[in-house]
């Protein structure tokens, strides 16, 4: 018997039981499409995740971290060696900054990928507008070199509220969410209070919505000069240096390249932000293998068939063997109806999953800040390569729960079966 012979047979059985074969192949066909779109699903999340940050921070942050030790500068050289004298006690409640910050960028000007450079002081600060209190970082920055950092230009609500802040030495920009929680508007006035009580009046000139509720609630911009007389630190020193970079996918390469020029600590954005990536990846792993599941439950019901067709084949089994058919040649029988209906499923499936993934990425809905992002739709990737993943799997699955089965149809006794029992 060939393999055509086997196939006609298989397609025989299944023909027999058409509501069982159907409903058996749907059961494989809504598993493909739930993975197909919990996957566009999971990648468009992640992606979102990704695109916001690339677009809300900076690609390669400088900290105050040296990596390369200072030399101090009162060395008395000995005939032994050198003898460092230190004339002041290190403060451990002073902040770590870096210290004549323009010659450190003018250290990595040489660095070809560098697009825009923005120097920043970053204060925790208590934010009061009467009797409302809330929590808030004041980033001190230099409005014009800031404004292509981290997309801060586009993400104004009032346009011209850089150049407003420029113009206004104690002005301040707030996220929309957290001038929300003040209740402030244009022009208002509000207090910023210090951890050691001291109070700066500050005058609102504008917001921005980044999209991140984390950061538009919490987040304000001030004029540099100002944010280093909050922090008590000299007019050349910053807590901090942003870069933007002309390729994004070169920034940890960028970023290592700044670190050797400048001798302070530089991290591209994607190591800045791991915690939050890893976060999102590992929770699309997590549902995917949750809804993979269904798989699962697919192919319990395809080995439930099976396993019904085998029990009711006993005597053309029988006859087979009687009639010399190899116990492989049977097996493959039944394994070829498994494949089958995994064929079936995912030719359902994958069609399937692409008009469910279309149907959901035209859902609109308001906007809220109950998440991680302010948006108003699922973003959704659906790429070639999940519906190939999808289709390999159902298949695979469908095969491997009719072996069971089909191995089962080979152990039967042909004798005992003609002699009208079940199995031997």
């Amino acid at each position: 018997m060939n393999y055509r012979d086997q196939v006609r047979i298989a397609f025989v059985h299944l023909r027999e039981r058409k509501r069982q074969t159907v409903l058996t192949a749907l059961g494989v066909a809504v598993g493909s499409a739930m993975l197909v779109t919990t996957i566009a699903v999971s990648r468009g999340s992640s992606s979102n995740v990704v695109a916001k940050i690339i677009d809300t921070a900076p690609h390669v942050l400088i900290s105050a971290e040296r990596v390369v030790p200072l030399v101090p500068e009162n060395i008395v050289v000995q005939p032994q060696g050198m003898v460092a004298m230190v004339t002041k006690n290190i403060n451990l409640d002073e902040q770590e900054v870096i210290k004549n910050y323009t010659e450190v960028v003018q250290s990595i000007r040489s660095v070809e990928e560098l697009q825009s450079i923005s120097p920043f002081v970053l204060s925790k600060l208590l934010a009061r507008n009467k009797t409302r209190f809330t929590p808030c970082v004041a980033r001190g920055i230099i409005p014009h070199l800031e404004a292509e950092i981290a997309g801060l230009k586009k993400n104004l609500l009032e346009k011209n509220a850089l150049d407003e802040l420029t113009a206004t030495p104690n002005g301040i920009l707030l996220g929309d969410l957290l001038a929300k929680k003040l209740d402030v508007g244009y022009r208002d006035r509000i207090v910023l209070v210090t951890k050691n009580s001291e109070e700066f009046p500050v005058t609102v000139v504008g917001r921005f919505s980044s999209g991140f509720n984390a950061k538009d609630e919490r987040e304000a911009y001030v004029n540099l000069s100002l944010a280093q007389r909050i922090e008590g630190i000299a007019s050349n020193s910053v807590t901090g240096i942003g870069l933007r970079t002309l390729h994004i996918e070169r920034a940890r390469q960028t970023a290592a390249r700044v670190e050797a020029l400048s001798g302070y600590k530089s991290e591209s954005w994607d190591e800045t932000n791991r915690n939050v990536i890893e976060f999102y990846n590992r929770n699309a792993i997590i549902t995917l293998v949750l809804v993979g599941f269904v798989f699962v439950v697919a192919g319990l019901g395809v080995s439930s068939v099976m396993t019904t067709v085998v029990l009711q084949k006993v005597k053309d089994i029988a006859i087979m063997r009687s009639m010399g058919m190899p116990g492989r040649s049977i097996t493959r029988i039944f394994m070829l109806e498994g494949l089958m209906i995994g064929i079936l499923g995912v030719l359902v499936g994958s069609p399937l999953g692409h008009l469910i993934c279309h149907f959901v990425a035209s859902i609109r809905f308001e906007a809220t800040t109950a998440g991680v992002l302010k948006s108003d739709r699922l973003n959704i990737i659906e790429m070639p390569d999940a519906h190939l993943i999808v289709i390999v799997f159902g298949i695979l699955i469908a095969v491997l729960s009719s072996w069971s089965p089909a191995r089962k149809a080979t152990r039967y006794v042909p004798v005992s079966i003609l002699r009208g029992e079940v199995g031997a």
